[in-house]
């Protein structure tokens, strides 16, 4: 788990670890306001932060 918190995600790699699809992640990141943003390194690469996903998808459990 602690290998998951030291690093970043491509949008293919963080939606199979939520679970779900990339284009249900792009959507979650337009439309949720509290998902984690994703940061842009180059034209052609977009990374979301390994810790801020999995503390994004522990929050959702809890009421």
């Amino acid at each position: 788990m602690s290998q998951i918190l030291n690093q970043s995600y491509r949008p293919k790699q963080a939606a199979e670890l939520l679970g779900i699809a990339p284009a249900t992640l792009w959507r979650w990141i337009k439309e949720r306001p509290d998902f984690p943003k994703p940061k842009r390194l180059s034209a052609r690469c977009t990374v979301i932060d390994g810790a801020e996903l999995v503390a994004w998808r522990d929050a959702q459990g809890k009421p």
